[in-house]
């Protein structure tokens, strides 16, 4: 049988990954199997102890931004724990934490409460924390040909024009793309 040098790779791959999580034992299960064997060893009222768990929820979102949420878990069974985290992509983990990860298909509270597009000095198509030029730069996109916009669209982007959805976000970005300078 003949294997591409892309099938070998991944194989490869594949066998490194599980003798690596069979060496250092940290696989996800197996983790939590050893917090569950601990909880046994410690029998309170009810005859278990919860794992104790640090739980960092990152969101990021269309425009880049990431969220970060802090939560405190009490692990009774890791079955149920990793079912609550089953959309999540787990990206780093310790005995006392985990970070997990899910991309978000939307812009972030931050633009949609207070994201403005504009423009900046050297004309480079921006998203303002509030109206443009009066506040600090969230994100830059690249380099517009002002002299080929109508006036009324640059007074538009002197302005500021609200992101107050994923639509506008992606509507405003598409129609100034045709205006960008090429490098």
């Amino acid at each position: 049988m003949r294997f591409n040098g892309v099938a070998r790779f991944r194989f490869g791959l594949a066998v490194f990954t599980v003798v690596l999580f069979m060496f250092i034992g940290r696989a996800p299960g197996m983790i939590l199997t050893g917090f569950a064997d601990e909880m046994d060893n410690q029998p309170n009222q009810q005859g278990k102890n919860p794992q104790q768990m640090t739980v960092i929820l990152e969101r990021v979102y269309l425009n880049g931004d990431i969220s970060e949420e802090v939560v405190q878990e009490n692990i009774w069974s890791p079955e149920s724990f990793w079912a609550k985290y089953d959309h999540w992509q787990l990206v780093e983990m310790d005995h006392e934490s985990m970070v997990f990860r899910k991309q978000i298909d939307d812009i972030s509270p931050l633009l949609k409460a207070n994201g403005y597009f504009g423009i900046t000095e050297d004309g480079v198509l921006t998203i303002f924390n509030g109206k443009p030029g009066q506040s600090r730069i969230i994100q830059s996109f690249f380099q517009i040909d002002v002299k080929k916009l109508e006036s009324k669209t640059q007074e538009e982007l002197i302005q500021g024009i609200p992101v107050k959805t994923k639509d506008r976000y992606v509507e405003v970005l598409e129609s100034f793309k045709q205006y960008s300078i090429k490098e």
